[in-house]
């Protein structure tokens, strides 16, 4: 038994409300059960309540045992003084006011429906990969469907968080957010740390002013990322060198927060030089790439804002040292789409926040334009029951199974709660 459960019971009345009775007795009638609580103090404000024919109006609290009252120290805590019903599974003792007077108890047990308790205990003592895998495909398509969108703005809201943060340490410049959030997703998971962290060890408005030098951008990026220390007879890589060690001592640059960039298990195509090339090359070609992307609401419009390639150097390269067969290497779409889902989508919702305005309908309709992802989380909620296959069902699935299935929050889940009510 947990105090979320009967939180649960009672702000939803899942009890028989008929016949109530306290400890003493004394006949319970409930005219308002209160606003639930989530922070310090009583577990739900203002409550009205009739007790005896008595009319009361405070606060309510809610424990498994009348006992954790005092394991609680309420007793000494003044924001536990308006407290006028104590909640409990088990009544085991009586708790008292300062002035000696008896807080009315209502133990819960002999209330709750037989179905509901049961509901409960089976989805907490579930063994499953989620607590309500047998029942997951019962839950009614509306209901999912709604959950699921609640959900997605859920997990823009807390992307915002961060990007808010990058926003005030940037000095409210969202172009330097936007270079920021796109290098760290450009490394993809392998490089996302590293990129940032490279991100972090040359400020924006360097970078911005060699925006019309595409040698100078990549000196910035390879050169701060360490990659320019090897003995390499090469021209371009010579020109690099020479262009770091200026803009470096120009600009008092330093890197040695930059954390070490990982070759190892990519792809050539994924090669953290060629992921800098493409974005050094984005960025010289779009020197407003910030306004484009805001004023942007079709997938296919980024689509053609990001068919980037590479410097011509990297056109035949995917190391320093070693030649390859030429080919324009540009970003492909399923990397742009990973680029909309991280990086754009989160950005344009929390530069709308910022401004007061709202573009739900249009990130809407953008994630729902893009393909469904594939990873294990989203393919094993597919063999569950179906879904429509887009980029908002796949991140909605994401929260669903990191923030509520993993830490068994199905109370505070509309998918858990319709099972737990069900009869």
């Amino acid at each position: 038994m947990q105090e979320d459960f009967l939180h649960f019971i009672w702000k939803h009345k899942k009890f028989s409300i008929s016949s109530l009775k306290t400890t003493d007795g004394e006949e319970l009638f409930i005219k308002s059960l209160g606003r639930h609580n989530l922070n310090s103090g009583p577990d739900f404000f203002n409550a009205q309540l009739t007790i005896a024919n008595q009319l009361w109006a405070g606060n309510v609290e809610i424990h498994i045992k009348s006992s954790d009252w005092y394991v609680h120290n309420h007793e000494n805590d003044m924001a536990y003084d308006n407290v006028i019903l104590h909640v409990v599974w088990e009544h085991d003792t009586e708790i008292f006011r300062k002035d000696n007077s008896v807080i009315p108890t209502l133990e819960l047990k002999h209330y709750v429906n037989e179905d509901v308790q049961s509901n409960y205990e089976k989805l907490v003592h579930s063994k499953a990969w989620i607590n309500c895998e047998s029942d997951f495909s019962e839950v009614s398509d509306f209901l999912v469907a709604n959950w699921l969108e609640r959900l997605f703005v859920e997990r823009l809201e807390r992307k915002s968080q961060d990007i808010i943060q990058l926003l005030n340490d940037s000095n409210n410049d969202w172009e330097a957010v936007l270079f920021k959030l796109m290098l760290k997703n450009f490394g993809l998971k392998l490089n996302g740390e590293p990129f940032l962290s490279l991100a972090d060890s040359v400020d924006f408005s360097i970078f911005r002013k060699h925006q019309n030098n595409l040698l100078e951008l990549e000196s910035l990026l390879f050169g701060q990322s360490n990659m320019l220390k090897e003995d390499i007879q090469e021209s371009y890589f010579t020109e690099l060198n020479n262009a770091y060690d200026y803009l470096k001592i120009k600009y008092k640059i330093q890197n040695q927060g930059v954390l070490p960039i990982n070759f190892f298990r990519l792809r050539p195509p994924n090669f953290p030089t060629i992921r800098l090339s493409q974005f050094a090359n984005l960025y010289h070609k779009e020197p407003h790439l910030f306004s484009k992307i805001i004023s942007l609401s079709k997938l296919e419009d980024f689509y053609n804002l990001f068919s980037k390639g590479v410097s011509d150097f990297w056109r035949t390269h995917y190391t320093f040292s070693k030649s390859s067969k030429s080919t324009p290497k540009k970003l492909t779409k399923s990397f742009v789409n990973l680029l909309i889902i991280n990086t754009i989508i989160p950005l344009k919702f929390s530069y709308a926040k910022s401004h007061g305005k709202s573009v739900d309908e249009e990130l809407f309709a953008l994630m729902e334009a893009l393909k469904i992802e594939n990873n294990s989380i989203v393919n094993k909620f597919l063999d569950l029951r179906p879904f429509k296959k887009n980029a908002m069902v796949s991140q909605s699935l994401l929260q669903l199974k990191n923030n509520y299935c993993d830490r068994n929050r199905c109370l505070q889940c509309a998918i858990g709660n319709s099972l737990i009510a069900k009869k």
